[in-house]
């Protein structure tokens, strides 16, 4: 359906039997390289297949459960790669299973809050799912095969880093399938997830980012949300692992509180302010 033809598309094949390669073979007329895993790669191994085999100048990755929402949507994709920046994204529209649908509203005051501390993305991705993204193949960095929920986020992180800027189309150009199955409901808030890679990131970029108070809450959310109240919980769920002082003083301040209290939004908020404001020593050292 698109009006932009020039694109090849690569299918990397994690399914366990043919039935994607029978529904390739019908589509003969479309320029498509299909490669089937000799086993389940799993996210995010199985994009990584994808991006090494891609030819192309640009990587646009879209995801199974993802789809362009209009026949111009790769063309205006295309025609935003004229402002000469590495890394590019659109709106997008969730579509749940119901039928519902959710636009994106990307917030004009993180326009800049992303490039000058991409790790604010921690607290917010208003960035949106891979699928919303196209990026030069030689910027490109692959994804962290060690991650499953924050692997988008650290993507991007790395992407802003190096590329110092992005370019936003303000078009809802991709619907996001949004189901019941996806990593997004088994992760989030899940500390078996969200603390192994919340400490991965802490080892990838330091504790400097939470000098900013976006960045701080970010962590202090993760915390309250996972219901860490001792700080042998850290070490439970990340055996063997060191965590830096200013987590685990994140843990000891919450643990002051009652849990309840922390749940009253505008509460939980005046107490981050002034665990903040307590760990400002080791922000600094």
């Amino acid at each position: 359906m698109q009006t932009f033809k020039d694109f090849e598309i690569v299918i990397t094949d994690d399914s366990p039997d043919d039935s994607v390669k029978q529904v390739v073979d019908s589509f003969s007329e479309l320029p498509i390289t299909y490669f089937k895993n000799d086993k389940p790669l799993g996210t995010p191994a199985n994009w990584n297949k994808g991006i090494s085999l891609a030819r192309g100048e640009w990587i646009k990755i879209m995801h199974d459960d993802d789809w362009f929402r209009t026949s111009e949507s790769l063309q205006l994709f295309a025609q935003k790669t004229n402002e000469n920046k590495a890394f590019i994204f659109s709106q997008y529209i969730t579509v749940f299973e119901s039928g519902e649908e959710k636009k994106s509203n990307f917030p004009l005051l993180w326009k800049d809050l992303i490039v000058n501390n991409p790790l604010t993305l921690l607290a917010n991705n208003v960035i949106g799912a891979p699928s919303v993204t196209l990026i030069n193949k030689k910027f490109a960095e692959l994804y962290d095969e060690r991650m499953k929920w924050r692997v988008d986020i650290d993507y991007y992180i790395r992407l802003l880093k190096k590329e110092k800027g992005y370019a936003f189309i303000n078009d809802h150009l991709v619907n996001i399938g949004m189901s019941e199955s996806q990593v997004t409901n088994y992760s989030i808030n899940n500390p078996q997830v969200e603390l192994p890679e919340g400490l991965l990131l802490l080892k990838k970029y330091g504790i400097q980012p939470l000098k900013n108070a976006i960045v701080y809450d970010a962590w202090w959310r993760i915390v309250r949300n996972c219901n860490i109240r001792k700080k042998e919980q850290l070490y439970d769920y990340v055996p063997g692992e060191q965590w830096p002082k200013v987590v685990v003083e994140i843990v000891r301040h919450q643990s002051k509180v009652p849990a309840k209290l922390l749940k009253i939004g505008i509460l939980s908020k005046l107490i981050m302010l002034l665990s903040r404001f307590l760990n400002r020593h080791i922000l600094n050292d």
